[in-house]
């Protein structure tokens, strides 16, 4: 019964594919294709078949039936491009793919067989976004790819994942994962605003760079608010947004490493992360009044703003474990303050590690960690006013402000065990 079940779904998967190539060439004479949506469901079937047959016969039997496949299919197409000039090799492919997805789900990867026949067909009839997306490309995008791809793919893995320098603490795949980290969310929001629009693409951009790096996303979105004054208000609701769903990441990380810590922090930094969602809220419904604002976006992937950021990630690292060498557990809350300038993540991990080792300290973890997020949160206001100008800058400041008046007031109030949840 097993066999005839996996026998059955490399039929269907042979019918999706073809119902996907069927549908395309719709218009075609009768006989003008070299395969439709019956076709593929027999070439899927054929691959089951042969996968059944080799279980009892060897697996190079399967090997000479995919090779004999092979063959006739290239002869069908050559007689088709003699006769008809036709020269495209999508469903040539797609035909020897689906021969391959019906003798995997025989030989016992049906979930892999399943997953590929639904990546094949979505591919196949995004045939004409794909193409678009490709005529809209500009060369300095197409360098863009390249780049991101070269710092990323090709030298972050080769760099050495260990210390150097004094107390060991300069990590050079570390500190260049931020620069990959950086380049991919200008990367991203470049992109994200030339396919759905500004409006949508920067808020899109916002929330997801939020769950990755927020201050990388307000020294982009500032510098592109500088050149572009009439998306001012726009791009700070963005700013906003992403600064709000860096206190979501904060709880689900601390949360994971030890949960008793996310709850001692889950008012003060849920009362912050709503009020700047409120904030980023009203300055996205007054830029709603407003035109949507072309923006200028002449730098898919800015380097240079990247490496200057790591270079600054590293002098923050030296001087935050000097400070912890030399003035021992006094000067904690100094290390998450200096820290908190560009990122929170390595301090928060570090406290809540620290909590988890020892629970008598988690009233101290859990300041030092909300204290690097009101400097993070300060820092990103002051970014956008430095680098966007007071009119952009002033009212995120402004929001940035109230929300840690409010975060840091409840969190003082918890420490008093004020909300009487027996944590403190």
């Amino acid at each position: 019964m097993a066999l005839l079940e996996q026998l059955g779904l490399a039929l269907v998967l042979g019918l999706l594919v073809g119902l996907e190539r069927g549908w395309q060439e719709r218009d075609a004479e009768e006989g003008a294709r070299i395969a439709g949506l019956r076709t593929f469901g027999l070439i899927s079937l054929l691959g089951g078949l042969w996968a059944l047959l080799s279980k009892q016969f060897g697996a190079v039997l399967l090997g000479f039936a995919f090779l004999t496949f092979v063959l006739l299919v290239l002869i069908s197409h050559f007689d088709s491009v003699r006769r008809s000039g036709a020269r495209g090799l999508t469903t040539v492919v797609a035909t020897l793919v689906t021969f391959t997805l019906g003798a995997l789900a025989v030989v016992g990867y049906e979930a892999v067989a399943s997953a590929a026949a639904v990546v094949v067909t979505v591919l196949l009839g995004l045939k004409p976004v794909l193409h678009a997306w490709v005529a809209r490309l500009r060369q300095e995008e197409l360098y863009a790819v390249y780049k991101l791809l070269l710092i990323s793919v090709v030298l972050l893995p080769v760099l050495p994942n260990q210390g150097f320098g004094p107390w060991q603490i300069l990590n050079p795949y570390e500190i260049w994962w931020m620069v990959v980290l950086i380049a991919g969310v200008s990367f991203m929001g470049y992109f994200a605003v030339r396919i759905v629009g500004a409006g949508r693409g920067i808020l899109l951009t916002a929330l997801s760079a939020g769950l990755v790096s927020s201050t990388a996303l307000t020294l982009h979105f500032s510098r592109i608010a500088h050149a572009n004054p009439q998306g001012q208000r726009l791009l700070s609701a963005g700013i906003a947004f992403a600064a709000a769903t860096m206190f979501v990441r904060l709880l689900l990380v601390v949360g994971i490493i030890y949960p008793s810590l996310a709850l001692y922090l889950l008012f003060p930094a849920g009362l912050m992360s709503i009020s700047i969602y409120g904030g980023g809220y009203w300055l996205w419904w007054g830029a709603k009044r407003q035109s949507t604002p072309h923006l200028v976006l002449d730098n898919p992937c800015d380097l240079g703003m990247a490496v200057k950021f790591g270079g600054l990630l590293a002098l923050v690292l030296l001087t935050s474990h000097a400070l912890k060498e030399w003035f021992g557990e006094i000067g904690l809350y100094v290390v998450a303050g200096i820290s908190g300038i560009s990122d929170i993540n390595a301090i928060s991990l570090v406290l809540a590690r620290m909590a988890q080792e020892d629970s008598q300290v988690l009233t101290v973890a859990a300041m030092g960690i909300f204290l690097a997020a009101m400097v993070n949160t300060l820092v990103k206001g002051g970014l956008a006013w430095g680098i966007g100008g007071t009119r952009f800058g002033l009212p995120l400041l402004g929001v940035f402000l109230f929300s840690i008046v409010m975060g840091g007031g409840s969190l003082l109030m918890r420490k008093g065990n004020f909300l009487g949840l027996g944590l403190a």
